[in-house]
This record gives structure tokens, sequence and C-alpha cells, in this order.
């Protein structure tokens, strides 16, 4: 089948123009109605996609607020650092989504103070990611149109989805980049779709178009460079031999329009970091997919259960059966889904949870089934539609069981706050620091760095590894002796302060060098549940050569009375809001 249809295939409001007279007024009054349709089915998906993320009230995810720090050194004019004056290290591995924060601050939007009463640290970046979703669904709806009469209901559908998998609305509003990721990932699909659709795939402009939003995407998250080969794929499922050499032509167009804005990034990258990848991608290690990866798309299907990926495969395959324009459309929108799914296999385990990796795969898994289910009942007879109707409502009941099970779970023990780690270590930090009378050049040694390189007034060194080179390459490397000796012998931070079971993964515990430098200002031992209270297991320490017995009991005072109604709020309040945080913040002694 030729990928370009006449204007006879085409779906009633694509191949009808508006004639005068009656028949005029009839086309008018239905593109009206369309219109109204289209925009119900847009405004009414995103307002379900915000009362889920609603559930989870103010959180924010600590990791966001790395990216929160570069955002507001970037707009202040240091450069991309996590703190003024501070040696520049790529700890973000997001720099679009940090430019549009970034773009935020400047127009006084973010971490200025507050809006609407809220801090701004906290409803920018959400009120940004629900604005990405609306563009999701906007995006759907044009695409849907190049391959149903019923775009609009298509729209909702894949909206409100969207809206019941926990995994995506949690991950869209954490503060992280996954919403622009995702948005990025549906505009290449729907462009790809809708080329595919009108006969213009070889066109330049599409081409250039893809290895563009493409390269979007690899900025927004180092997996995305997976996508600059969605178009190629695409180009050679569709090829012909009369059209080769365009082929070609159009596919090289559509690498450089990806690789010349990508190298320009990367070569800044190598100048600017000393990295050709982010120094994130160093400290966790990413490492080639194993044959047991292969396994790993079975956590996607059981997260929504797989009755309801069963019935949708069901009518995927019941539409490929026979040639038809919607066919060549599904066809296209596979490849762009089948690299999601690739590069969900090829990404390590994340300790978040949620599978916060899979936002891509809900994206065009929602697009893609909302089309098959929505078609497949518009084309099967009375007794098929019953059928799969039922079969639908059974899987639907089981799916929504399960997810409400998952966002439930996660709304009780929301992962590592932004607020918690602000108002616990950043505020005790500041505290200690200038009890010590220490100078903004002392450092602190800790392990949440998002909240602390926000808040804290010394200079922080990420013993996770994100945001400091050196310790990077040895987590690399699972070297723990030779972080150690980096800790002890040159950096020798003034402060270190560990949560959960770190101080036992760094092996700091066994290093008699901890107990000889460091003393013991507070430590808040392992009790309790550990998935809530694992967010209050912590320790702060100080460099013995700075205190004498009266000075560490002042330490230990003023922690005693500063930190144990933090740490007891922690334990009901892990979606709460806060104060704009900035540097210097404390509690009262």
């Amino acid at each position: 089948m030729s990928v370009a249809e006449t204007t006879e295939t085409r779906p009633p409001s694509e191949a009808e123009p508006d004639r005068p007279g009656p028949a005029g007024t009839t086309t008018a009054r239905r593109g009206w109605r369309g219109k109204l349709a289209a925009v119900a089915a847009v405004l009414g998906g995103t307002a379900l996609i915000a009362a889920h993320a609603s559930l989870y009230g103010r959180w924010l995810i600590d990791d966001a607020a790395i990216t929160f720090a570069y955002s507001r050194n970037v707009a202040d004019g240091f450069g991309p650092v996590l703190q003024p004056g501070a040696a520049p290290v790529e700890g973000y591995s997001n720099p679009t989504w940090m430019i549009l924060l970034a773009l935020g601050k400047l127009v006084g939007l973010f971490d200025h103070g507050t809006l609407f009463g809220v801090n701004d640290q906290i409803l920018f970046p959400k009120a940004l990611a629900l604005a990405c979703c609306a563009g999701i669904l906007v995006l759907f709806y044009f695409g849907a149109k190049t391959l149903s009469r019923r775009p609009a209901l298509i729209t909702f559908v894949a909206g409100a989805s969207l809206a019941a998998i926990p995994s995506f609305v949690i991950w869209c509003f954490s503060g992280l980049e996954n919403s622009f990721y995702a948005l990025t990932v549906a505009a290449l699909a729907v462009l790809i779709l809708r080329a595919v659709q009108s006969g213009r795939l070889l066109d330049n402009q599409v081409a250039v178009g893809a290895g563009l939003i493409a390269m979007l995407a690899a900025l927004t998250r180092p997996d995305g460079i997976i996508y600059a080969g969605a178009y190629p794929i695409v180009v050679t499922l569709f090829l012909k031999r009369e059209l080769l050499g365009r082929s070609i032509r159009a596919v090289v167009v559509s690498v450089a329009g990806f690789a010349v804005p990508y190298g320009a990034y990367v070569i800044f990258r190598w100048f600017e970091f000393g990295r050709l990848v982010p120094n994130t991608a160093v400290a966790k290690g990413q490492e080639p997919p194993t044959l047991d990866d292969l396994a790993r798309p079975g956590e996607i299907v059981s997260y929504v259960g797989w009755l309801v990926v069963a019935v949708a495969v069901a009518c995927l395959v019941m539409l490929l059966v026979r040639p038809s324009r919607l066919r060549t459309g599904l066809i296209a929108l596979l490849a762009p889904f089948g690299l999601t799914v690739v590069a969900y296999i090829v990404l390590e385990f994340d300790w978040m949870g949620q599978l916060r990796f899979a936002t891509p795969v809900w994206t065009l898994g929602a697009f893609g089934g909302a089309i098959v289910v929505v078609e497949a009942l518009a084309a099967a007879r009375l007794r098929g539609r019953i059928v799969l109707a039922c079969l639908l409502v059974v899987a639907l009941v089981s799916s929504v069981s399960g997810l409400y099970d998952q966002g439930k779970s996660y709304r009780a023990n929301v992962k590592t706050a932004f607020c918690i780690v602000a108002e616990r270590d950043a505020q005790a930090i500041n505290g200690f620091a200038d009890l010590l009378k220490l100078p903004d050049t002392a450092q602190v040694g800790l392990i949440d760095l998002g909240g602390t390189s926000l808040g804290s007034r010394i200079r922080v060194l990420d013993l996770a590894g994100l945001g400091d080179k050196p310790i990077a390459d040895y987590l690399h490397r699972a070297d723990m002796q030779g972080l150690r000796d980096y800790v002890f012998t040159q950096a020798k931070p003034e402060l270190i302060t560990f949560i959960g079971s770190w101080i036992t993964t760094l092996q700091f515990n066994q290093d008699p060098r901890f107990e000889r430098d460091y003393a013991t200002i507070f430590l808040n031992p392992r009790i309790g549940d550990m998935t809530v209270d694992s967010r209050n297991w912590v320790s702060y320490h100080v460099r013995r050569d700075l205190v004498d017995d009266a000075k560490l009991a002042e330490l230990q005072a003023y922690a005693q009375k500063t930190l144990p109604p933090i740490l007891e709020l922690n334990k009901t309040a892990g979606l709460r809001g806060c104060a704009n945080i900035q540097p210097g913040m404390k509690v009262a002694a």
C-alpha cells in the first residue's frame, strides 16, 4: 500500500471542504462540534491527570532539586554549577528541563518566593508538568485525526488512561523531567504518524523536524538518544525501490538534524565539564543490558494488568490483519513505541520505584491503546462489540484495582521528599556551620543532595557521586576504599551526614579513620518500618579537630532541640510543602 492516500480515503473531517448553502452550513456546524469536542477531550483528560496528581500533595522528589539548583545558578549568571563558586560538574542529566526552569526563574515564576501562596519551587514545576500533559493530549488529537473519525474520543480515552496510571502521574509531577520527556516522545511519534498518513514522510521539513525533536529528547534524558533511530526505522519500514535515493537523503537529513545540535552540546559538555557523558551516568554505573533484562517489559505489563494488555493486543492484531489506512498509521506508531520499550530494557533498575523510566512507554502505549480499542469497537459487528465490551470491563476493573493499590501505596510512603531533605539537612547543617563559625567554603559530605544544595550556605560534597567527579569515578569502579581515601585525605569535609544504609554501603562504619577523625553530633537509629522510617535514619558528624568537648556538647544540644520535631513530622507528613529554600536557612536554636 502506498503511504500517500487519496482524498477519498481520508476521514470526513479532512476530506470534505466547506460548501456553500445548506450542505456547507451543516459541514461548518460539524466543524464547530468537532472543535468543541477536541477542546473538551483535552481539558477533560488534563483535568483527570491533575486530579490524580493532587493526591500526592506538594511532594517533589529530592533529586529534582538538584536540577533546581543548577537552574538557579544559570539564571543568576553563575553558570551550570551546583552552588556559586563551585567547580562545574554536570550533576544533572536533563539540560532542556533545567533550561525551562531557569527561564521560569528569569521571568519571576520560579525560585522567587510564592505563587498563589504556594512555594514556587513546588508550584512552577508542577504547573509546567501539567502544561506538558495538556500538550501531549493536543498532540494525540492531531495524531488521531489522521486515523479516525473519532479523534476526540481517542484523545479523551488516552488522557483518562494516563490519568489512571500512578507511574505516569507520580513521575510527571515529581519535579523531574518526565513530563517534558513524554511530550518530546509524543511529538516525535505524532510527527511521523502524520507524515506517513499524508505521504510527506520523505519531505525535508519532516526529516529535520524528527531529528530536532529526537535531539530534544536526548537532551532531556540520556536514553533519549535512542529516538534518533525512530525516523530512519519508519523510513525503512515504508521503503520503496523507486524512492531509495530520496529515502537515503531524508535519513541523512534527519540524522544531521539530530547530530549537529546534539554534537554541539557534547562539545560544550567536554569543554565545560570534561566528560562526554553526564557525571550522573558515570556515578550510576550504567552497564550494557543482559539477557535477563529482556524480561523487564513484563514489569510494565504486570503493572497495568495482563488482561488489559491482552485485550489491547488482540484489538491491534484484528486491525492489522486487513490492509487499510489505519493499519499504515499503526505500523508507523509501533516503531517509536518499540523504542520506548527498548530504552526501558537498557536502563538500570531505579531505586525510586514506580517504574520511573517507563513514562514514554505509558505515553505512547495509552495513545496506541486508545486508538486500537476505539477502532476495534467501531469495526466489530454487534455481537463482537458486546464480547469486546465485556472483556474490556473485566480487564479494566482488574487493572484499576491494581493501579489504585500502587498509587495508594506510594502516596503513603513517598520516596525522599525535597522538603524533608531541605528541612532536615540544610537547616541542621547551616545551624552547625554557624555554631562552628565555618566559612562558606567549608564542606559537608552528604547523600541527599537536592534540598541541601539549595539551602546550605557551605559547599556540598556529594558522597553519592552525582555532583562530584572524583567520587563518581570511584563509585563507577565500585572502589569504596578509594572513595574513603579521597574523603579522609583530600576532601576532608568539616561535616558529614548519612541517611539510611549509605554509611554501610560506602563502608564508612568499617573504616577506623571515620571514628578517629569525626565525632557524632546526632544519631537517629534504625527503627520501625524502614519504608517509612528510612527518611529518619540519619546521623550527623563533625571533624574532631574543629571541636572540643564544650563545642561538641553545644552542637549536640542544638541538634537535640531542632531535629526531633522535624523527624517526628517526617513520619506522617511526607506530602507536605515547605517554605522557599534559600542558602542559609536554619531552625532557630
